[in-house]
């Protein structure tokens, strides 16, 4: 019987296979040793070359990881095009430092943000979308409860890889059962029933949209997880800021870290209503968050 070789992706891997669609099909295959020797995990979303043997759907083997144009630590998964930062208005209040540490993650990844404001039809959701539409970010007004803005999402995911994350109680589950009737996410009381979470097996699992491109199904993974493991770096941080662009390079002092020096151009942005003061003081609040983090402490 002989073998041929085919480019796909990779949907998930578990117990040291992985599950690659190409061609039409899924195959189930081996990662080569040459990985485990270069320290190179494969995850979800790599785009990979495989070896199978005609017929077979199972014995394949991963034998090349085609370049990653970003990759997540937790969860795992590679060449993310889209981050739904999910927040809700009530019942938890909206953590914007929380969404603004998630979305300069996102920028930094080269992950396009999108910012979904959930439970609007308990309370307006305009002034919070107004602080992300302001910085050029998509805000969506959705109610998982009564389907509002959820079209306009499913619309947004088409042909891409899409990652969505929230803080607990957002009703993130909600708004993907909602667009994924298939998926029957449990949701609230239900997943603490089941015990989802911390015991939990934790692989990411990419599921075909019918439009072309996927949904990541991270479980287990909360945006505690994708906050602690991805640092942002204080000479990075401005540039995880997009609205800061037109102003950075045009200080008084070259050496500017924008939390308050005389002649500083982004300040005075603020000031002049053109960059929202809730932006600005999470950026601050968080540049003293990492002021004192060296690059080779998260090596």
């Amino acid at each position: 019987m002989g073998t041929k070789q085919l480019s796909g992706i990779i949907q998930k891997g578990i117990g040291g296979f992985y599950y690659v669609e190409a061609a039409d099909a899924v195959y189930e295959c081996r990662a080569r040793g040459i990985f485990r020797k270069e320290k190179i995990t494969p995850v979800a979303g790599d785009y990979v070359r495989i070896t199978v043997q005609e017929g077979s759907l199972t014995d394949g083997s991963v034998d090349e990881i085609l370049p990653r144009k970003n990759v997540l630590k937790r969860p795992p998964v590679a060449n993310v095009d889209q981050l739904f930062v999910v927040a809700s208005l009530v019942d938890p209040l909206p953590n914007t430092l929380l969404m603004d540490k998630l979305i300069g993650i996102a920028e930094r990844h080269h992950i396009d943000p999108v910012v979904l404001v959930n439970k609007c039809d308990l309370e307006d959701a305009g002034p919070l979308c107004q602080i992300y539409q302001t910085a050029g970010i998509p805000a969506i007004a959705v109610s998982a409860k009564t389907g509002e803005g959820i079209d306009r999402v499913r619309e947004m995911l088409s042909g891409k890889l899409n990652v969505f994350t929230g803080n607990s109680g957002v009703g993130k589950s909600s708004i993907l059962n909602q667009l994924f009737p298939r998926l029957e996410l449990p949701t609230g009381d239900i997943s603490r029933k089941l015990g989802r979470g911390r015991h939990t097996t934790r692989q990411v699992e990419l599921f075909p949209l019918e439009g072309g491109g996927y949904l990541a199904d991270t479980p287990g993974f909360s945006s505690v997880d994708l906050e602690k493991c991805e640092v942002i770096l204080k000479d990075q941080l401005p540039d995880c800021f997009r609205e800061f662009g037109p102003y950075l390079g045009a200080c008084q002092f070259t050496s500017c870290a924008h939390i308050g020096e005389k002649g500083c151009r982004v300040k005075q942005a603020v000031d002049e209503g053109k960059i929202h003061p809730s932006r600005y003081e999470n950026y601050v609040e968080l540049y003293h968050q990492v002021k004192n983090i060296k690059e080779w402490e998260i090596r």
